[in-house]
């Protein structure tokens, strides 16, 4: 029975968050050219640390005006490339069409938080 709970448990954890690539290059150079602070994140499929990330961020978009949010899925070279990113749960914040911040595995509210606030 304790098995059972803890499969449930596990199916719950990882499909509280869906993860959808929203990243376009059109949408992104838009925004930039609208002057909105833009982040980026990375993630991958069954990745607790990257649905960790995408709570804190989801909540931030409700919390900061004149900021674009979008996803990616690290496995899409295309987009992995374009931002030199190699790891799930990397963190890019752009201002001014410069990136201005980058983390890779951080899921910390109040660092996350303070990170978007340094570049609005």
């Amino acid at each position: 029975m304790k098995k059972i709970f803890i499969l449930i448990f596990c199916i719950f954890a990882f499909s509280t968050h869906a993860k959808e690539t929203t990243f376009t290059k059109e949408l992104f150079d838009k925004a930039q050219s609208e002057g909105k602070v833009v982040i980026v994140s990375s993630w991958i499929k069954y990745c607790s640390s990257c649905a960790s990330q995408m709570k804190v961020l989801e909540k931030a978009k409700n919390e900061f005006d004149n900021v674009e949010y979008f996803t990616f899925d690290v496995t899409n070279i295309e987009i992995a490339k374009l931002f030199d990113v190699q790891y799930q749960t990397t963190l890019l914040i752009f201002k001014n069409n410069k990136e201005v911040y980058r983390s890779i595995g951080e899921t910390t509210k109040d660092l996350i938080y303070e990170a978007i606030n340094s570049s609005i």
